[in-house]
């Protein structure tokens, strides 16, 4: 597994906590088709007292993404690792109920785009993503906005072959915003 931490808001990841992700992240090596090839991306920040971390792996046909913060960089790292491998112990499982026909796509590359922006804009958006959007079914679509942690997800209907968003209401249903 190729692990690469970075710190943001100034921080800076020290030799110890960096070798305390690396450990930590063996643990779901397991899971992984091929651990030698894949790119797992930490971010870790502070601000505030509250220590944020990060952690995005790029899976078969998804990106697994998930966050925490505490009060304490190492017990934001366990509480991530946990939440990690429920994840990709739900996801493995939802693989294996699959039919078997369905292959395995490459990962989505999901890069932050520091595109060049008006003070203006600056003011209205903070971040902008830009990723590929392959075609997927819609269980395909709740699966991946479930591994990222999202409330919801736009994605391209295999289906229809148009845009679509498909998010999670209240009382945890789903819903789906098509256009016309």
């Amino acid at each position: 597994m190729n692990i690469h931490v970075r710190g943001e808001n100034h921080l800076d990841v020290t030799p110890a906590l960096k070798q305390y992700v690396e450990k930590k992240l063996g643990r779901i090596e397991r899971y992984l088709d091929n651990p030698a090839g894949t790119d797992v991306v930490v971010t870790m920040s502070v601000v505030k007292d509250l220590h944020t971390i990060e952690v995005m792996i790029p899976l078969s046909s998804v990106m697994l993404r998930a966050e925490e913060r505490s009060n304490d960089m190492y017990a934001s790292i366990d509480l991530v690792m946990d939440k990690l491998e429920k994840r990709l112990d739900k996801f493995k499982h939802k693989i294996d109920q699959r039919a078997p026909h369905r292959a395995k796509d490459d990962a989505s590359k999901i890069r932050d785009s520091k595109t060049h922006l008006d003070e203006e804009d600056l003011q209205q958006v903070v971040r902008v993503k830009e990723f590929e959007m392959k075609p997927m079914v819609l269980d395909e679509a709740i699966l991946q906005m479930n591994l990222l942690g999202h409330d919801f997800f736009v994605f391209s209907n295999a289906e229809s072959e148009q845009v679509n968003v498909i998010y999670k209401r209240r009382d945890g249903q789903y819903g789906l915003i098509q256009s016309r």
